[in-house]
């Protein structure tokens, strides 16, 4: 044997992740007793929230093929708009502990009174994206992205990306019933 013949160069395969197939985007109408309406991704489901804290109108859009879910709450506003607008702040900022960064999207439709901000959390953080939408009058929607895995920012990104779309599509189509 030669000495070239022993010395082999082993390249260790660099570390992959499963291939996602994602569905085609297309919304349903959510439309019941709650005060508001909203496009939601037909490949979701809305439950409403069993937890024992939640109130009317709180529920999650579960995607139980990602293991994920859009966690939704429903305030009316009574004099309390400024507690609201901290409180959505500081649940987004909390994460900065894990957060690579925080950035901050707003959202202005005059026409249908919604304004809002969606906060685009990157990094290993528990939930990636989270938003608050408000008529500053009478309505406050608060909602958050969560995943029932490990936080990896790397794996999760395309499943993040996609359904970031589809937040911000929520949110666009977000209209208080008192002003149709």
């Amino acid at each position: 044997m030669t000495q070239d013949g022993c010395r082999r160069k082993y390249t260790p395969k660099p570390r992959g992740y499963f291939r996602i197939d994602f569905p085609d985007k297309e919304y349903h109408l959510f439309n019941d007793t709650c005060p508001y309406t909203f496009e939601y991704p037909r490949y979701g489901t809305i439950v409403p929230n069993s937890d024992y804290l939640s109130e009317p109108c709180w529920m999650n859009i579960e995607f139980p093929q990602y293991k994920g879910k859009i966690h939704i709450s429903y305030k009316p506003i009574s004099d309390n708009i400024g507690a609201l607008l901290e409180d959505s702040h500081t649940l987004a900022y909390k994460h900065t502990i894990k957060a690579e960064a925080i950035n901050e999207r707003l959202f202005i439709d005059e026409e249908n009174r919604v304004y809002g901000v969606m906060y685009d959390i990157s990094g290993d953080a528990a939930s990636s994206v989270q938003f608050f939408v408000t008529d500053s009058i009478t309505h406050f929607v608060r909602g958050s992205l969560y995943f029932n895995l490990q936080p990896n920012s790397d794996s999760l990104a395309p499943v993040i990306d996609f359904f970031r779309e589809d937040i911000i599509h929520l949110i666009e189509t977000i209209r208080w019933k008192a002003f149709n």
